[in-house]
């Protein structure tokens, strides 16, 4: 059945370019139609305390997306104006200053203690503004930009709505550029790795439609988050590559069999359909794993990655081929030596030595898994930004000049006596690091008749049976202290409200910290797991996924132990994610040269010989697929201003590179010394049998 279709693929390649080209339209316009988070606070599980506060943010107070103002060295009469602006501003559902309280006319130094230590501060005077919509919403960021638009210089606008709108204008800005730089230094890598100047490109072009195919069906999962968006297409440029190596390797050989590049072609499908969609499992295990993350981020990047990962075989199978044979001509005529040096006498040094290096990576796996377990992590979001940012240096102004790192929010029932609230507030005033508190029971407290304040800001504390409270904190996100402050205001709040939630941006990240610990467990165990039965499957072994996981695991621990090393604090999701992508991509490589190692075998070699030949013929692939990985990836980190996509990226280059060297210095070693126990513990080891899977190129 795949030798008929694969026949009838190759007679009509035009029709085949044509089809596919035509198909781009309907991914372009799944592309402009999927939505984009910016707001990875989001993706924590519905069931935690501070995204239940959130919700109950969101409706019915409408105080999900709360930013803060600062007027620096400007009349009362100027922010009086400005706030007045602000309020009509579409998507603003309030905004607060002293005039809304106290009224204009009444001199700074009359306005009662709480409030003027609030507002004031210096030169500088603060306001709050609440937006009606979700802090990442659309109308959330117009509202930002528009406000901005009014505000001179000496304002400053802070919050988290504020930096998730800087966050998603570097994006946009900075996207084309990740595409560019990925494209050309990838072209460039097989440039050097390929034995002619026009099959980079052609290649490039085939992956260039996978990837719009990608992005284009990503509407169906309705948004995706900005790092999924950053990172997806290098990232499936560098995973999906050497598919479509392996199949024109497949096709130069078949052509010395057949006369007609159609029917060698037809060849060289059938091979690739049955090596590749075996080969790419480990790859999409390794991405279906996130999916197990409570941090629904995880899923988020999963399933497009593992979706990314099938079309990229489908183009190999389906249009490729195609291509391929519309530029064959052109393919031929502009070819040169392929500039891989070999490795057969470094190989041939590798086996003589093969006890030492086998030594080696059993000596440095102990050290490299306990430097891994100890790199250092940062879990506050907004520190991956350019600290020139206007919203990063309004939320710096906020923290010296107000004290105001932070604002937690609690959401509670509205049946407290004033005896009770004066005494919850009393005791959180009293927790270290807090510096202000606002409710409407502190108004009243600040010396306010009830009948004085305004109707919106009684509105904006107490809804449907439910009051809220803001309290400021001296302490950032993210921090020891301020995750100790949380667990101090829990336990108040539990005293007066077993029910009370506890939210913002300080409690939203001390959930994050709590599960990503339980993620990055998880996540590991389940792609380990999956992709050593997918392995055992394969090779009818028990061993051998021990050793081939094994010996990528090393590479992974070495990775991620490198910030230990250096010092270099890395993005919180950043270990999950590598701890699962190199796994799952560069595996391969192993599977590669064992799969080889074990042919040489079965044809009566003995495991000297077999093993040398094995890594003579597989160091070309996997240069070539860690190169296009490590050109991909490596050009990303060095363009973008965000540290976490910086990280991620630089990971997974830094991953590609380790993994390759393991493969190439280190595994052969390896299989050399543990050959005898495969043969004891694996079926038909070294007797001929059906060609597994996954072998690939």
């Amino acid at each position: 059945m795949i030798e008929k279709f694969a026949n009838k693929l190759t007679r009509k390649p035009k029709l085949i370019a044509i089809i596919a080209a035509i198909l781009l339209i309907p991914s372009a316009l799944g592309y402009v139609g999927t939505k984009v988070n910016y707001d990875i606070l989001s993706y924590l599980p519905d069931n935690l305390q501070s995204s239940k506060g959130m919700d109950m943010l969101e409706e019915p107070f409408r105080m999900a997306a709360t930013g803060m103002l600062i007027v620096e060295d400007m009349p009362s009469g100027y922010t009086n104006e400005l706030i007045n602006e602000i309020k009509n501003v579409e998507g603003v559902g309030n905004a607060i200053w002293v005039s809304n309280i106290v009224g204009i006319q009444v001199p700074s130094n009359m306005i009662p203690e709480d409030l003027r230590q609030m507002f004031f501060s210096g030169k500088g005077t603060m306001m709050i503004i609440q937006y009606e919509n979700p802090c990442a919403s659309e109308e959330t960021m117009a509202a930002i930009e528009e406000i901005r638009s009014i505000c001179n210089s000496k304002c400053y606008l802070a919050g988290f709505s504020v930096v998730i709108k800087d966050t998603r204008d570097i994006i946009n800005k900075e996207l084309p550029l990740f595409i560019l730089v990925a494209v050309v230094l990838s072209l460039a890598a097989m440039m050097l790795t390929l034995e002619s100047t026009v099959l980079p490109g052609v290649l490039l072009a085939n992956i260039g439609i996978a990837i719009i195919y990608n992005f284009g069906s990503n509407i169906v999962l309705g948004e995706i988050s900005y790092i999924t968006q950053a990172i997806a297409a290098v990232l499936q440029l560098g995973v999906t590559m050497d598919y479509s190596v392996f199949l024109y390797r497949r096709f130069e050989e078949e052509l010395k069999n057949y006369e007609d590049p159609r029917d060698a072609m037809a060849q060289a499908v059938v091979a690739a359909f049955k090596s590749l969609t075996g080969s790419s499992l480990t790859t999409i295990a390794g991405f279906l794993a996130l999916c197990f993350m409570q941090l629904t981020l995880g899923k988020d990047i999963g399933i497009v990655m593992a979706k990314g990962v099938v079309l990229g075989i489908v183009t190999v199978i389906l249009v490729l081929p195609a291509l391929i044979l519309i530029f064959a001509k052109q393919i031929d005529s502009h070819k040169h030596r392929c500039l891989i040096p070999s490795f057969e006498r470094v190989n041939q040094w590798i086996i003589k030595h093969r006890a030492v290096f086998a030594a080696i990576a059993v000596i440095v796996f102990l050290p490299a898994y306990w430097a891994q377990s100890h790199a250092p992590v940062y879990y506050k979001l907004d520190e991956s930004l350019p600290r020139d940012l206007p919203s990063i240096v309004a939320n710096e102004k906020l923290k010296d000049e107000f004290d105001m790192a932070t604002s937690h929010f609690v959401v509670m029932k509205d049946d407290f006596t004033n005896s009770e609230l004066n005494e919850m507030e009393n005791r959180i005033e009293e927790l270290p690091g807090i510096s202000s508190l606002v409710s409407y029971n502190a108004m009243l407290g600040a010396g306010i008749p009830s009948f004085f304040i305004p109707s919106e800001i009684t509105d904006m504390c107490k809804k449907d049976g439910y009051q809220l409270m803001m309290i400021n904190s001296k302490y950032a996100t993210a921090s020891a202290e301020a995750g100790e402050q949380i667990d101090a205001l829990n336990s108040i709040l539990r005293d007066y409200d077993p029910d009370a939630m506890l939210t913002g941006e300080a409690a939203l990240t001390e959930d994050l910290i709590k599960t990503m610990a339980v993620d990055f467990k998880v996540t590991n165990i389940i792609s380990v797991a999956a992709i050593a039965v997918i392995i055992a499957i394969v090779f009818k072994s028990i061993s051998i996924p021990v050793v081939l996981v094994a010996a990528i695991e090393l590479a992974i621990y070495i990775n991620q132990g490198i910030p230990y090393f250096t010092d270099t604090p890395v993005a919180f999701v950043a270990p999950t994610l590598i701890s699962c992508i190199q796994l799952g991509a560069t595996v391969d490589y192993a599977i590669l040269m064992t799969s080889r190692f074990q042919e040489e075998l079965q044809s009566g070699k003995d495991r000297f010989e077999a093993v040398r030949i094995a890594a003579n013929t597989s160091d070309e692939s996997i240069i070539t697929s860690a190169l296009v990985m490590l050109c991909a990836t490596m050009g990303v980190s060095f363009v973008s201003s965000i540290d976490m996509i910086g990280d991620i990226c630089i990971m997974l280059a830094r991953g590609a590179v380790i993994s390759a060297v393991m493969s190439i210095f280190f595994l052969p070693a390896i299989l050399c010394v543990c050959e005898p126990l495969f043969n004891k513990t694996t079926l038909n080891w070294r007797t001929k049998k059906e060609k597994s899977l996954l072998k690939q190129q």
